[in-house]
């Protein structure tokens, strides 16, 4: 259900641990098109009573020298037992699958790179689509890459309902959308032979129904035996987000390399998030890669969040959403690489075996576990436990050069 879409939102948010960052590659340093490549993964996420796992696979491969064509199979098997469940319905667990599908385009015309995508993905009580559209200019003696990018998104939410049967099928009745679209500006720079310096800006608004219609907010009700009752939450029909960060990288005399970046948010809702992050890529053996990463995430709660009102209908927005609340997060990851030779197979140049392993530790400082109130022993609404979430992440995947 979407409830555990939300619930995941750390996990898939771009500054967090996402699968399919293990994919990604560091951006092109001039006009080249991606190299022909083959990616299959396996992820699993477990943390906060939510397990996901699934595969995907990714290709990648030119056509003549000017245009490169790329697929993605994306798929999220989810099991879900998070406070959010547990708190509003008291359900012990239950399973949805998000797929996602994306093609991708890139067209290579002199020092000019064009590139274009579209991204589907569908979940029973969600369904989101997403294009973009990019250019990036080399000038400079190719010392310097300019890039501009759109992107538009129209989601549709559903809600999912109970027959007397017992199945869980869509709501007739309710039906809503989002709009998104983002304009980014990016700089990439060889500062020396050794630096890179990239910097990038992004706006992004979204329109429509942003909240979630399974997820309530909690009040203090006197009348309910636990000391508070619920409400479902309401969001502001628009929000509006900037978001700016800067990325350096150098590379050491040994083939190895270290990378630091910082990334400031801010929104219409009143967050502000800082996240840093420092990783470190060292060659061994000549077939080995082994790199490690720490990243550090803070954020400032929404202006209409709280964990708990003082009133049913207290104001016009109102949201419990942990992922909007104030908290600090950690993540430690190490990773590693080898490279090996697949016999009686000369089409393909070479080939990575690669795993990664990384721990998600998140600090709420205003968001409290509401499955242990119990007036009849003393702990009153407001002053249970605050929530900590640990998670684990581990990535398996295999790459080939053809």
């Amino acid at each position: 259900m979407q409830l555990i879409r939300h619930s995941v939102h750390a996990f898939r948010a771009a500054p967090a641990v996402v699968a399919l960052a293990a994919f990604a590659a560091d951006p092109a340093l001039g006009a080249v098109l991606p190299e022909d490549r083959a990616d299959v993964l396996y992820h699993r996420y477990d943390g906060g009573g939510i397990t996901i796992d699934g595969p995907s696979v990714l290709v990648r491969k030119k056509i003549g020298e000017s245009v490169s064509v790329s697929a993605n199979y994306y798929v999220d098997m989810i099991s879900s037992a998070s406070i959010d469940v547990q708190v509003i319905t008291g359900a012990s667990r239950y399973e949805e699958e998000r797929t996602q599908k994306s093609i991708g385009i890139d067209f290579l015309r002199g020092k000019s790179t064009y590139s274009m995508g579209f991204v589907n993905s569908e979940e029973n009580d969600y369904e989101a689509n997403s294009a973009y559209f990019s250019i990036s200019q080399d000038m400079f003696g190719d010392l310097t890459t300019i890039t501009m990018t759109y992107k538009r998104g129209w989601d549709d939410v559903f809600q999912m309902a109970r027959q007397e049967n017992g199945a869980l099928l869509r709501d007739p009745g309710f039906a809503e959308q989002i709009d998104r679209r983002g304009y980014g500006v990016g700089l990439t720079q060889i500062l020396t032979r050794n630096m890179i310096l990239a910097v990038n800006y992004e706006v992004l608004t979204d329109e429509g129904f942003l909240n979630n219609p399974y997820r309530q907010v909690r009040f203090l009700d006197p009348d309910s035996a636990r000391g508070f009752s619920l409400q479902p939450e309401v969001y502001p029909a628009t929000r509006t987000s900037n978001a700016i960060s800067a990325r350096l990288k150098y590379f050491l005399p040994y083939r190895a390399a270290i990378e630091g970046q910082y990334r400031f948010f801010t929104d219409t809702w009143g967050i502000q998030a800082h996240t840093g992050e420092i990783n470190y890529t060292h060659p061994a053996w000549n077939r080995w890669v082994f790199d490690a990463r720490v990243r550090y995430y803070r954020q400032d709660s929404a202006d209409f969040y709280s964990d708990l009102f003082p009133r049913r209908d207290f104001a016009n927005f109102i949201a419990r959403d942990k992922e909007l609340s104030t908290f600090t997060s950690y993540t430690f990851g190490v990773g590693a690489s080898y490279e090996f030779a697949i016999p009686r197979a000369p089409w393909i140049q070479r080939s990575t075996a690669n795993v990664r392993f990384d721990h998600l530790l998140i600090d709420y400082e205003d968001f409290r576990d509401a499955r242990l109130t119990d007036p009849a022993n003393g702990i009153m609404p407001g002053e249970e436990p605050l929530y900590r979430l640990n998670a684990n992440v581990l990535q398996v995947f295999f790459s080939i050069w053809f």
